[in-house]
């Protein structure tokens, strides 16, 4: 391989959530008080969703290139070469584009969703989500005092799919006007298909909702598979968003540069009034760069990313067989149910941060349909992964005995 992603790299005193952050993060102790059998430095991180892989150098060496200009002043996107970079790369991997004047951009995903919700909604509108879900769906609902309205996916032996008849009921309540939708879909890893897409899509039209799709993790996929933005399937709706970013690609997320596509004109207007952003300058380099050089590195990637769930899913099924397990089809995060060895517990972060060692999201942050799940994070070197299993593995077996 042309790219280590076996190297080490350490993240302690970089101001890292990963490192620094977790206490107040999962366990709500903004003072640092807790006391856990493991020290800080021992723990093995396996949570929040970005990786232990380096920046790709081609994006840092573009960030460099921009301090060496030496004045970081007040900036905006006026190089047409950042959409033409976006451009392409939506063209090659998605075969999809959009218009140029249809982007805005935010200082990442969640913060744009906490506006869009206030944008397009009335107090007294509900909002419409798939269940078990990324947390901040349900925040940007409760930030803006919406009611949230929750369809639970099926799930048969760990692969997830929508509950058409639950979700056009709900979505058929006229209070109901906006549904967030993950594409592909987070935490269970599920890439939509075509036909699931439609039947989405035409479920929004029927009952006009506003259509929020958030695709942070459309490259994530594995290699057999080809992501479908929820914008070629509705071509011509003008209230659908589309929300993309390269921060969980390439591993950039401090960067917070998004690209929201809007297609209302009323709406991106009200957003370009209401939310004047001059983007940080390095963010647009490393965007830049992420979109013109990345494709080779992320093809490397991904092959490390599917050797890793396959460890994952071997280890499973030999040491803890009772725990249920499926190959993502998208993310580089396992949705993994231990619910079988652990019944009584309830804080499985807790658990496993007090009998493992290890850092981990459990399904009670994921707003429902999720109790007994953890979520494993696997965009780590193997030997972390190993050594994060193994733990895993010895406290559940413990805890049964």
């Amino acid at each position: 391989m042309k790219y280590n992603f076996d190297e080490i790299i350490d993240r302690k005193d970089t101001n890292c959530m990963s490192t620094d952050g977790f206490r107040s993060y999962i366990f709500h102790d903004e003072a640092g008080i807790m006391k856990f059998p493991y020290q800080d430095d021992e723990f093995v991180r396996m949570w929040i969703a970005d990786m232990e892989f380096a920046t790709p150098k081609f994006i840092l060496d573009a960030m460099k290139a921009r301090l060496d200009r030496r004045i970081l002043g007040y900036t905006k996107i006026f190089d047409p070469g950042y959409y033409q970079a976006f451009k392409k790369w939506t063209e090659e991997h998605y075969g999809w584009s959009c218009k140029k004047e249809h982007i805005v951009t935010s200082a990442g995903i969640v913060a744009a969703l906490y506006i869009l919700v206030d944008f397009v909604t009335k107090p007294d509108e509900k909002v419409l989500i798939l269940t078990p879900s990324y947390a901040y769906f349900k925040y940007a609902a409760d930030y803006n005092k919406r009611e949230l309205v929750c369809s639970d996916l099926i799930n048969e032996n760990g692969y997830y799919t929508i509950n058409f008849e639950d979700f056009a009921q709900k979505a058929a309540d006229a209070k109901t006007t906006l549904c967030i939708f993950c594409n592909p879909h987070n935490p269970t890893g599920r890439v939509w298909s075509e036909e699931e897409l439609k039947k989405v899509s035409e479920i929004c039209r029927e009952n006009n909702l506003w259509l929020i799709s958030d695709e942070i993790h459309c490259d994530l996929i594995r290699k057999n598979l080809r992501h479908i933005p929820m914008a070629k399937v509705m071509t011509d709706y003008d209230k659908l968003i589309t929300c993309m970013a390269p921060s969980k690609t390439f591993n950039m997320a401090g960067t917070t540069l998004s690209n929201i596509v809007i297609r209302n004109d009323k709406l991106r207007a009200y957003w370009q009034e209401r939310y004047y952003l001059t983007e940080n300058p390095l963010s647009i380099a490393g965007v830049q760069a992420a979109y013109a050089h990345g494709s080779e590195w992320l093809e490397e990637l991904k092959g490390y990313l599917d050797g890793n769930f396959a460890y994952v899913r071997d280890f499973l099924a030999e040491h803890l067989p009772k725990a249920k397990f499926r190959l993502p089809e998208a993310t580089y995060l396992g949705w993994v149910d231990v619910g079988a060895y652990l019944p009584a517990e309830d804080n499985l972060p807790k658990f496993f941060a007090d009998k493992a060692g290890v850092l981990l999201e459990g399904g009670n942050m994921f707003v429902q349909n999720s109790d007994g799940y953890i979520r494993l994070n696997v965009a780590c070197p193997r030997s972390i992964l190993k050594n994060g299993l193994n733990r895993i593995k010895e406290a559940l077996l413990k805890y049964g005995n």
